[in-house]
């Protein structure tokens, strides 16, 4: 996981893209544990063979061009069902990534827009029954709200293979109120 010299998240990287900012001494600290060691040629003069040693968590060097805190996180269907939980906003239930929709409070026919206070996880049932309605003209209330992530919510809501490290570094810039805390 790369981060800003400041501890911001910038984007998830692979290996070999980490040890690129190793090789151009961009690393300013590094964090979590080593998760790879990178073997290359020998000195002609001391005879010692080059390594880097990744890091799990890697801060480099520079300023961001982008405001993180002004950033709005994409919104996509499986990062939408992954801040709910899965669970239906009408009936409560736990469902299944392929049996859930993104659905609209205010709906896009009564000119609602497609962005993260406006939408919700619901069944496809639920969906069905509520309608282009908004849910006090279908009489169902929500039991949830809708919320925007933040950056680091937005992280983990990428669905990608975290590590232990990265998980625990992220969720400690969590806000309380976040629901990947239940």
């Amino acid at each position: 996981m790369k981060l800003s010299g400041q501890g911001l998240p910038q984007s998830w990287i692979s290996l070999e893209q980490a040890v690129l900012h190793y090789a151009a001494d961009e690393v300013r600290w590094e964090s979590g544990a080593e998760v790879a060691v990178f073997r290359g040629g020998h000195n002609a003069v001391t005879g010692l063979q080059s390594k880097i040693a990744v890091s799990s968590i890697i801060g480099t060097k520079g300023v961001p061009g982008v405001n993180p805190f002004r950033a709005r996180p994409a919104l996509t269907n499986s990062k939408l069902f992954a801040r709910d939980r899965n669970i239906c906003a009408y009936c409560g239930q736990h469902f299944h990534e392929d049996v859930l929709t993104r659905e609209h409070i205010v709906p896009l026919a009564q000119k609602g827009s497609d962005h993260w206070m406006n939408v919700v996880t619901a069944c496809r049932s639920c969906n069905h029954r509520k309608s282009a309605r908004t849910p006090e003209q279908a009489r169902m209330p929500l039991l949830y709200a809708p919320y925007v992530p933040s950056l680091w919510e937005d992280f983990i809501l990428r669905n990608r293979r975290i590590l232990a490290d990265q998980m625990e570094f992220l969720m400690a810039h969590v806000p309380r109120s976040s629901r990947l805390l239940i």
